[in-house]
């Protein structure tokens, strides 16, 4: 494999740093601070870990202007030391990248139109109406629907479902197992018996998507499912039929979103929240992790709820408490009644 190689000089001229040392040194990858050797670049992202930056063999650190004299080796000097390294770690990956043609155990239909600069991986099954754009990537065995359409750059793992009519923007990342465009979760119940109810909206993937390892989701019952540009969707989520997630919000792994909720931009949505259906949350809101929303949230700002972790006893305490709320509720009203019916005379605290 060819070696990647980088002068200290390339690296911060890529990403606008200050540099305090040698630009002819030569950088193979990034590492972590305990992890880095000398021909490898760290960087510190807040205050904690400076106190590692003595013992550090790094070949050089990325550092905010108030760490750079923590380190005496060579330093790139960057306001956001995190952003600097999430742009240089493209440089450093090492992802196969396709060749551009057709596998020739692909199965692709008369009336697909491919780009001549995508790359259709091996086994890959490619239904009628399909349109793939250019620098597509299709990993092998990977499974795209009649009439889908990916849009330019965009690049999917192994193992990728797009069930039919599934438009996927520009520059998505989809990785393996994902399901999108599966039948979303419609019964109607008639006299206990559930009958299916057909789906026949799409789904819609703005630009720059991502979508994790065997996260699912579900077509519109009628309109489309739709997830904005710059949309970030971790491993294991439930996205539910005819849902609206708006452009740049953030979800951790095995959140689950109910049908028909529209979620607003710039969210973050941490692990395993559920979220029932028919709700709205507007722009700008946190949820921490494993809270239960089950009304619509209008006003940005950070939720919670659940209980905070405790030691397992405490927990039994506190869950017969939560039990007795109610009734506990109920006898403070009598209380407060009683008290406000209190005359000053009849109060045993007034002065006689």
């Amino acid at each position: 494999m060819t070696a990647i190689v980088y002068t200290l000089g390339e690296l911060a001229t890529r990403i606008g740093a200050q540099l305090r040392g040698a630009a002819d040194r030569e950088i193979t990858g990034i590492a972590s601070l305990s992890g880095a050797g000398p021909s490898q670049l760290a960087f510190v992202t807040s205050a904690q870990y400076r106190k590692h930056l003595p013992e550090c063999q790094a070949g050089a650190v990325m550092l905010k202007a108030e760490d750079a004299d923590a380190f005496q080796g060579d330093v790139l000097i960057v306001d956001d030391p995190y952003l600097a390294y999430a742009e240089l770690s493209h440089l450093f990956d090492r992802k196969p990248k396709g060749k551009p043609g057709v596998h020739p155990t692909a199965v692709v239909a008369e009336d697909a139109v491919i780009d001549p600069t995508a790359s259709i991986g091996p086994y890959v099954v490619i239904e009628a109406g399909v349109r793939i754009s250019a620098n597509v990537t299709l990993g092998p065995q990977t499974v795209v629907g009649a009439r889908c359409v990916i849009g330019e750059g965009s690049w999917l793992a192994p193992r990728v479902t797009l069930y039919h009519d599934v438009v996927i923007g520009r520059r998505a990342v989809i990785q393996s197992g994902a399901v999108i465009g599966g039948e979303g979760f419609g019964f109607a119940n008639h006299k206990g018996e559930w009958k299916k109810i057909a789906q026949v909206g799409g789904v819609v993937l703005g630009d720059d998507v991502e979508i994790g390892a065997n996260t699912t989701v579900d077509r519109g019952a009628l309109a489309d499912t739709v997830l904005g540009d710059g949309v970030k969707l971790d491993n294991q989520i439930m996205i539910g039929h005819n849902v609206q997630v708006g452009n740049n919000t953030a979800m951790a792994a095995c959140v689950g979103i109910s049908g028909s909720t529209r979620i607003g931009s710039n969210c973050m949505i941490a692990g395993a929240v559920g979220v029932a259906g028919h709700l709205e949350i507007c722009d700008n809101v946190f949820v921490s992790g494993m809270s239960m929303i089950t009304g619509s949230i209008t006003e940005p700002g950070s939720y919670s709820s659940g209980t905070g972790l405790q030691p397992s006893g405490e927990w039994r305490k506190s869950v017969a408490r939560f039990r007795q709320l109610d009734d506990m509720a109920r006898r403070l009203r009598k209380v407060e009644k009683s008290l406000a019916a209190v005359t000053p005379d009849e109060n045993p605290s007034s002065e006689a």
